[in-house]
């Protein structure tokens, strides 16, 4: 692996994790939304992640195993979550039914914090990673005066 294919890397997973830090502030900026444009509360967002392919899978057979590199990460797709969403008993609010219940998204704000530090630490690996890549190829310039 050359220094800027370690470089590339990096920047997508710096890439990918900025993006899933902002699907996590929406998640929690809109925690109590009961009413979006679609006409239901709000559903939580989820990202999935998939590999960048450096190369295609017949280079990979009719070469070997050690020609095969990753060229980093990418976001395939942003789906919503798939759990249910919170009923509560509040007649008072706009929103309720004729029994009195809201429905209010499926976010649960101490998960989102949780995936909110776990997006950042693999940002700041990401980083770590870039400034060593970095770091190598100076030293490799000074070996060359």
């Amino acid at each position: 692996m050359s220094f800027f294919s370690s470089m590339n890397v990096s920047a997508t997973g710096l890439t990918a994790q900025r993006l899933r830090m902002d699907v996590i502030s929406q998640n929690i900026a809109n925690v109590n939304t009961t009413k979006t444009k679609n006409g239901g509360p709000y559903k939580r967002k989820v990202l999935l992640f998939e590999e960048q392919k450096g190369n295609e899978f017949q280079n990979m057979l009719d070469n070997s195993l050690e020609s095969y590199a990753s060229s980093g990460v990418k976001i395939s797709k942003i789906i919503e979550d798939t759990k249910p969403l919170k009923k509560i008993y509040d007649p008072s609010h706009p929103e309720a039914d004729k029994s009195g219940y809201v429905l209010l998204p499926n976010v649960d704000t101490v998960e989102e914090m949780v995936n909110m530090i776990s997006a950042n630490r693999s940002y700041e690996a990401n980083v770590t990673a870039l400034n060593a890549a970095k770091s190598m190829a100076m030293k490799a310039l000074e070996i060359g005066k």
